[in-house]
């Protein structure tokens, strides 16, 4: 709020003063009663109608320019912290988004932030401006007859004890209905995005039973926070009422007894009816507050999840040091400058160890101790049963992970020391999950290539991904996929996440089973037009069929989260009996 702070203070000062602006009503009618009404001045009382009206107007108008105050400003707010969420989510670790459900991540970056921007909109300032009415009025009845005044104030201490009890029950509700928002988001999302399978299975009766089951829980704690204040608008409309009621027959009777004059009565009343809706307020503004402030909670939740942290060379600062992250500027500047020519040494894994950070303390590291060299220009083949490590290993040479035992160099330069743009610049990836977004096939692919890439690259990577397909859609290269690329099939997605991997001719290349959905014709033409691309670069590639074993200089086998052997793929199957049992077609489960 700090960039718009002067325009909010600026709206809350204007909304106190249209509302004490209301509170002059009741001593202009006070004085209409005691003066030409009491005095049959007919021109006294159009004087005061038109002193009315222009009060009216006056309140009127200060309302509205303290709407036009806060609405752009406020919108840029949550435009801004939805940013700082989107531009978050892009930077913690992937750890982080494998724990997280997406739809809890959906409805923090869209309920959650509306009720943010609905509370600084309007409960924010109207605390402040309704507590300052309320002091005010009360002031003003007090100096009209502190008698009555007083017993307008009797409510007071019960309404606020009952609120506190209320509010705090009221925010453990609102926080359990915005969790299984998220939940409820998560359901429809995996719905939507797996309704090949949900039809395929014919589970449409279950997912929609799921769904109904969701949707009910969620019901049934909207309507525990409807009791809820139905109780609290119960009590804050009652106990006033019944005050105003006890006022008005106690003022009558000091009307009647000569002591109160009338219009004093009036203006008392009236003050005492501006002030219901001050009052009665409280108990909504509460609800909203309480509600934006479990959404904040949500929100920061999220926000203060630690970056991936960055570390320059020569720091002396590894993976999460404190301190540790990057400048965008600086690392922004550094992934723009080649990298500096060492002496060629490729990949090296020296005693690296892995294991995820929720996993239990007694539990075995998913990798231990890997110690291999891939050399400049070398492909490696990775084989091992599924469930070895395979592919976690590859996803720690881009820094997806980060080691939490020895250490991984490219070409001799530890990555821990290198700033994550520059590592991931340096290397490539393709996953054997192909995915694809809501773009054209030509942007999918240049993602993985610098702005400078053009259509002579797109063309290259394509004929080496063997996606001649891509000239046969409506648009060619312009046709957009849809979302995750699910208007085309395995095959073609995987393709085209093969010719992004190579599409910026990468120095290190990491391929995670990139052909397990091509038929086998297809195979043999991307191997033979990959091992061009091969001769390079230099590459690790998993593999689960001799076919593509074929493709590199040597294999290392992956068993329990070590390497046992590494060998040609000839010696393996002579010398190793758990490789060749796996080259054979023997099930890895």
């Amino acid at each position: 709020m700090r960039p718009v702070r002067t325009r909010l203070f600026t709206a809350a000062f204007v909304a106190i003063v249209a509302s004490c602006t209301g509170l002059l009503f009741p001593l202009v009618l006070k004085w209409i009663v005691d003066g030409p009404v009491a005095d049959r001045d007919t021109g006294g009382v159009w004087l005061g109608a038109l002193l009315l009206l222009g009060l009216g107007v006056v309140e009127a108008v200060l309302f509205g320019f303290r709407r036009w105050l806060v609405a752009r400003p406020l919108a840029g707010v949550e435009a801004e912290m939805r940013a700082d969420l989107f531009r978050h989510l892009q930077r913690v670790p992937v750890a982080f988004h494998d724990r997280w459900a997406s739809g809890q991540l959906l409805s923090r970056g869209t309920t959650d932030l509306m009720l943010v921007r609905l509370f600084l909109a309007f409960p924010l300032t109207f605390l402040v401006v309704n507590g300052t009415t309320i002091a005010v009025g009360m002031a003003i009845l007090l100096a009209q007859d502190w008698t009555l005044g007083l017993v307008l104030l009797a409510p007071v201490v019960p309404m606020v004890a009952f609120l506190a009890y209320f509010e705090g029950r009221y925010a453990a509700v609102a926080r359990r209905a915005q969790d299984q928002v998220g939940d409820l988001t998560t359901v429809v999302e995996e719905s939507v995005l797996g309704i090949r399978i949900i039809k395929g299975f014919g589970r449409h009766r279950s997912q929609a039973r799921a769904f109904r089951e969701l949707s009910g829980t969620l019901r049934g704690t909207e309507l525990a926070k409807a009791r809820l204040l139905a109780a609290i608008y119960g009590v804050i409309m009652t106990l006033p009422e019944l005050a105003i009621g006890a006022a008005l027959v106690l003022g009558s009777v000091q009307v009647a007894d000569g002591d109160l004059s009338t219009g004093t009565l009036v203006a008392f009343l009236s003050t005492a009816l501006a002030l219901r809706w001050p009052v009665e307020s409280i108990g909504f503004l509460l609800a909203m507050s309480q509600e934006a402030a479990t959404a904040t909670e949500r929100y920061f939740e999220v926000l203060d999840a630690e970056p991936e942290s960055d570390s320059g060379a020569g720091t002396g600062q590894g993976p999460g040091s404190p301190g540790s992250a990057p400048d965008p500027g600086k690392a922004a500047a550094v992934a723009a400058v080649p990298a500096p020519r060492t002496p060629a040494d490729g990949i090296r894994f020296e005693a690296v160890e892995f294991r995820y950070p929720d996993a239990p303390d007694a539990a075995p590291p998913v990798l231990d101790r890997i110690d291999l060299h891939i050399r400049t220009g070398e492909t490696l083949a990775l084989v091992g049963a599924t469930g070895s490590g395979k592919t976690t290993l590859t996803a720690l040479v881009p820094r997806l992970h980060e080691v939490t035992g020895g250490r991984i160099t490219l070409d001799g330069e530890d990555i821990a020391a290198m700033p994550r743009e520059r590592v991931r610049t340096l290397v490539s990836m393709a996953f054997e999950e192909p995915t694809l977004f809501s773009a054209s096939v030509g942007e999918n692919v240049l993602m993985g290539a610098d702005g400078s890439a053009g259509d002579a690259e797109l063309g290259r990577a394509l004929a080496i991904a063997q996606a001649a397909f891509v000239h046969g859609l409506p648009k060619g290269a312009d046709t957009q996929v849809g979302e995750q690329g699910l208007s085309l099939s395995g095959g073609q997605r995987q393709r085209l996440a093969l010719a992004r991997a190579v599409v910026g001719r990468p120095r290190f290349l990491v391929l995670d089973d990139p052909l397990s959905a091509l038929d086998v014709h297809t195979e043999a033409l991307v191997e033979a037009a990959l091992r061009r691309v091969l001769k390079d670069t230099t590459a690790l590639v998993v593999a689960h069929r001799p076919s593509t074993v074929l493709l590199a200089d040597r294999v290392a086998l992956l068993s329990g989260g070590r390497i046992t052997a590494v060998g040609t793929h000839q010696e393996l199957l002579r010398e190793n009996a758990e490789y060749a049992w796996l080259m054979s077609g023997g099930t890895d489960e």
